[in-house]
């Protein structure tokens, strides 16, 4: 198919109704690259790409620790808004998405914890600065100590106890509204691997 001429949807129209069948514009999206090598595999280029910047992962989980640790100060000295409710949310997601792509799977859970209790609390200001805090401090600690051996099982079970106070205080918070608490807890559809 020539670039820059798009194909059109199809319509068969039947007695009753009528399919539409979208047009598929993918051909245009991909470009082909001459290489002189046949074997070339850019997966293969990409994984060792991010091999030669795995010695910078350590760096810059420590930098969003840090990230994490001034937004948790943030709130501590001028209390929750909205402002200072996002920027500890964000800091907490993002170092659950990075988690394992940096090496440190075992901080992934806590840090679910964290945002999972921000989002499913109707008021945030009611968190507890206590459980705020005990969320930061796993984080920061399971980082801190993950070339020791048996840390991924300490974060286990330091996670498990986290989610169980938080499910207890998203629980109460979210008393008087009927059937929320029971969706936000329910287990997921999918199976994981991760702990949650």
């Amino acid at each position: 198919m020539p670039k820059g001429k798009a194909e059109k949807p199809s319509v068969a129209t039947y007695a009753d109704h009528e399919v539409i069948t979208p047009a598929n514009n993918l051909r245009m999206a991909v470009s082909l690259v001459a290489t002189k090598d046949p074997y070339d595999d850019p997966v293969a280029r990409a994984e060792h790409a991010l091999g030669q910047l795995a010695s910078e992962f350590s760096g810059w989980m420590d930098a969003e620790c840090e990230r994490l640790d001034r937004a948790r100060q943030q709130i501590k000295a001028n209390g929750f808004n909205k402002a200072s409710c996002e920027a500890l949310f964000h800091a907490a997601h993002d170092i659950k998405g990075e988690a394992a792509t940096f090496g440190f799977p075992s901080v992934a859970p806590p840090a679910n914890s964290l945002c999972r209790l921000i989002e499913h609390t109707p008021d945030p200001s009611r968190i507890p600065l206590t459980l705020i805090d005990q969320h930061v401090d796993a984080v920061r600690a399971i980082i801190r100590e993950s070339a020791r051996p048996g840390v991924a099982a300490t974060a286990e079970t330091l996670t498990k106890k986290l989610r169980a106070v938080s499910d207890e205080f998203l629980a109460h918070v979210n008393r008087e509204r009927p059937g929320y608490y029971e969706g936000i807890s329910a287990p997921p559809l999918a199976p994981s691997d991760q702990p949650i």
